[in-house]
């Protein structure tokens, strides 16, 4: 990876002071060692006119997968040839933003103590990043640089020139011209913004990460116009930390408006509104209700089949009773965000050896599945059209067979309880259907008896007298004799 900073100057301020911010001579070629490899910082030009500095980023793949302790174990999506062949070596990414931060450490927060004037002062700057990624394309790159202050050339590269007809790749050659910022300030933007177009954190994101956004962000972001595109990317999309971040972001553009400090807006709720207790969410109480039904049938091996990104699974590793937890869902993104969640790249080698993430689809038979205790479908039959649930049935109860099986699915009765969801609509855009009490008894019972299975129904959520429960769960449990007793 290879960023360019480029300065012009007087006798008077002579360019050449861009060695003074960055802390680093003009005269000398530095290295420094990081955790992904190894920097090197260096001045191709350093004259009173003119004066560049380079920072070149080799990246060690072997290195971050050995300090990932591999993103394999597990089954982690990641692991993969693509963990030794990829972009990492030459496209700017987060981990040339933290080859920024840990190598020009001072510059980015302002501080020269040889020269205090320096950090103050504005002064001509070009920057040059010759791979960048960019989802999104050009005009979300100026979409992000533009109101920042920059003049911004983002040319598309084509995936091979010698076949133009292929396109454009997903990188752009960057050019970022200014001559109304402080070095400090375009290093700071520089560090937010690069993972943000490349959308693919190198690192698990911790909730520390929001202290450090709003830190580097302070004075540009809040006001930003695309402030919750770049919380969302710089968070990894992970929701949780991506709403407190724009909560606090939003206290501080009210304060700034108010003319007052961030304090008296964060305070200006009574005590007794924060001590209200908040209603478990419906969610939770999902899970919960999966994790009792799975411990009451004694299940140690138990399958998540759909398991998105990756909650049920976290949920069922804090318990020790399952011994072995399998999460499958059709998404290579939900894998790979699944993967985050649970921190596999940074959990110690007995917890790592009880999970496995890996692809599948519910539409075809897998031998991967057959063996286990248990298996969830939770929240999943809803999203396949009508036609293939006979493919997921024979896929589940006549191939894998499990002794257990649960599957929730919304009570499409309840949804009259929900003030914010429009008349005969379902609750999620990518729901196919949603049944009623008796039409998914209805089914519950005709795949059970064509199985070999008895099924029991229990209440997910408030069980209201008049419409049911907001999520019905059905159990499954084998009772062909000849197989009861070899599970």
């Amino acid at each position: 990876m290879f960023l360019t900073i480029t300065t012009t100057g007087t006798p008077e301020r002579p360019a050449t002071d861009l060695g003074y911010l960055l802390h680093k001579h003009p005269d000398k070629a530095q290295a420094f060692s990081t955790s992904y490899g190894t920097a090197h910082v260096l001045y191709p030009e350093a004259e009173a006119g003119r004066c560049t500095a380079a920072l070149l980023l080799e990246v060690d793949a072997v290195a971050l997968v050995r300090r990932g302790k591999g993103k394999g174990r597990g089954g982690a999506p990641d692991a993969a040839l693509a963990q030794y062949v990829n972009d990492r070596p030459y496209a700017a990414s987060s981990l040339l933003a933290v080859a920024l931060s840990s190598v020009f450490s001072s510059a980015m927060k302002g501080v020269c103590h040889a020269k205090p004037e320096l950090p103050g002062q504005v002064r001509p700057l070009r920057v040059e990043v010759p791979a960048l990624p960019a989802r999104g394309g050009p005009d979300l790159v100026r979409k992000l640089f533009a109101p920042l202050g920059w003049t911004v050339t983002a040319e598309p590269v084509p995936l091979d020139s010698a076949f133009p007809a292929w396109g454009d790749s997903r990188y752009v050659r960057l050019v970022l011209e200014s001559d109304a910022l402080t070095l400090a300030e375009a290093l700071r933007h520089l560090y937010v913004l690069l993972p943000v177009l490349d959308d693919a954190k190198h690192y698990w994101v911790a909730p520390d990460e929001v202290d450090k956004l709003l830190r580097v962000g302070e004075g540009w972001l809040p006001g930003h116009p695309e402030q919750r595109l770049i919380t969302s990317r710089y968070l990894s999309r992970r929701w949780a930390l991506t709403r407190q971040a724009t909560e606090r972001l939003e206290l501080v553009r009210l304060a700034e408006t108010d003319d007052s400090e961030v304090e008296e807006i964060d305070n200006a709720v009574e005590a007794e509104t924060e001590a209200e207790e908040k209603p478990t969410p419906l969610a939770v109480q999902r899970r919960e209700a999966i994790v009792t039904v799975l411990r009451q049938s004694g299940a140690a091996r138990v399958l998540d089949l759909g398991c998105g990104q990756g909650q049920l699974v976290q949920t069922l590793l804090k318990d020790p009773a399952f011994t072995e937890i399998v999460g499958v869902d059709v998404s290579m993104r939900a894998l790979t965000i699944a993967s985050r969640r649970l921190k596999l790249d940074r959990m110690g080698e007995r917890q790592a050896s009880r999970v496995q993430l890996f692809q599948g689809s519910l539409a075809y038979t897998d031998a991967r599945l057959k063996g286990y205790d248990a298996a969830v479908l939770s929240e999943v039959v809803e999203h396949l059209d009508l036609p293939r649930l006979p493919a997921l049935e024979y896929a589940v109860f006549g191939s894998a067979r499990p002794r257990t099986v649960l599957v929730t699915t919304p009570n499409v009765e309840y949804n009259v309880r929900w003030e914010s969801l429009p008349a005969g609509h379902v609750r999620h855009g990518d729901h196919r259907f949603e049944w009623t009490r008796a039409e998914f008894r209805a089914w519950a019972e005709a795949v059970a008896e064509r199985h070999g299975y008895g099924v029991a129904f229990e209440p997910v959520g408030p069980d209201d007298p008049e419409v049911g429960p907001p999520t019905q769960m059905a159990v499954f449990t084998l009772t062909t004799p000849k197989e009861a007793k070899a599970a």
